[in-house]
């Protein structure tokens, strides 16, 4: 209890809280969103291994939470996942399954987890919405990913219905911003792209985009997602998951989002697509109907906008920057 209140005070668990979606809920907090009955903790690899079921009952044991963001796993791009498959289904399965194992154990009120787009069919019709998660295989490039967090929906609704558990999750589409993984071979597309041009910029090359810049992808800055996880977490109270996104109107191809990357970064060089490497999945448009019938007024930061306040930050931050 607060004395001065006399309110109970939420303890909020975030697992994988020094990433990308970590990092921005712990900066929107800290900039007056959070609430005064709120106490957050941010946890990263260095606190527990989440694959180890001791560990992970440890922390929550430690530090007793009743509420918990889970966004810890093991996450990678297209050539990553293509490459190891196997891996990312145990981790991500180990790691999810300890997660939601301890929560339910120690007595937490609530878990929202991340989920992502590419857990949907490969084979579908658009837009994509909740009630077709689990419809047809997903995309081969990341079966292994997609399933393993695809398990994390089947686990909330078990764990509701044998024990009335208020666990859901979220569907963000392509996230993006301050603190992400920069890394060129096995980070995702944007951040991929702002690293090359950054690089591209130095030393007076041709910028090569992999692919044919013909994929179309829903992108949400950081900063947003993290402003509706707070609200998740308060306000939603439904088991079956909620995508997070920008409307389908504001889908962009690979190559309009390397072109706001060159103009962010005002690299004044040539662009060259490189069509010998894969495009992974063509598109996976996302509604966002649900989430508007919730929250109709919420504003999203102009894609070019947040564009412009990444790559602001990663050439800010380049030598300690994830890369």
């Amino acid at each position: 209890m607060t004395e001065a209140a006399g309110t109970v005070v939420k303890r909020i668990l975030v697992t994988g809280g020094t990433g990308l979606v970590g990092r921005a809920i712990e900066k929107v907090v800290a900039d007056g969103e959070g609430h005064p009955d709120e106490q957050w903790i941010f946890v990263s690899s260095k606190d527990a291994d989440l694959t180890s079921a001791v560990e992970t009952k440890a922390l929550f044991e430690q530090h007793q939470p009743t509420h918990v963001i889970h966004l810890a796993a093991m996450v990678g791009g297209l050539f990553k996942n293509i490459r190891c498959n196997l891996d990312f289904w145990r981790r991500n399965v180990h790691i999810n399954d300890n997660v939601l194992h301890s929560a339910y154990e120690t007595g937490v009120q609530k878990v929202v987890s991340c989920l992502s787009t590419c857990i949907f069919p490969d084979q579908t019709t658009y837009p994509i919405d909740e009630s077709m998660i689990h419809n047809g295989p997903p995309h081969s490039s990341n079966f292994g990913y997609s399933y393993a967090k695809r398990m994390i929906d089947i686990q909330n609704r078990g764990y509701f219905e044998q024990h009335g558990c208020r666990f859901t999750a979220v569907i963000p589409t392509n996230v993006f911003g301050p603190h992400d993984n920069f890394n060129i071979e096995d980070g995702h597309v944007l951040p991929g792209l702002i690293h090359k041009a950054y690089l591209a910029k130095q030393t007076g090359s041709a910028l090569t985009i992999w692919g044919t810049g013909k994929p179309r992808r829903q992108f949400i800055y950081s900063l947003d997602l993290a402003r509706l996880f707070l609200w998740v977490l308060r306000e939603y109270d439904e088991v079956e998951p909620i995508i997070l996104s920008v409307g389908e109107e504001e889908e962009v191809s690979i190559r309009e989002a390397a072109e706001a990357v060159v103009e962010a970064m005002d690299f004044k060089g040539e662009l060259v697509f490189d069509p010998t490497k894969a495009d992974g999945q063509f598109k996976k448009t996302a509604s966002n109907a649900k989430l508007r019938r919730y929250l109709p007024g919420f504003q999203f930061t102009p894609f070019r906008q947040a564009v412009k306040e990444t790559c602001a930050w990663f050439s800010a931050h380049y030598p300690t920057a994830r890369k």
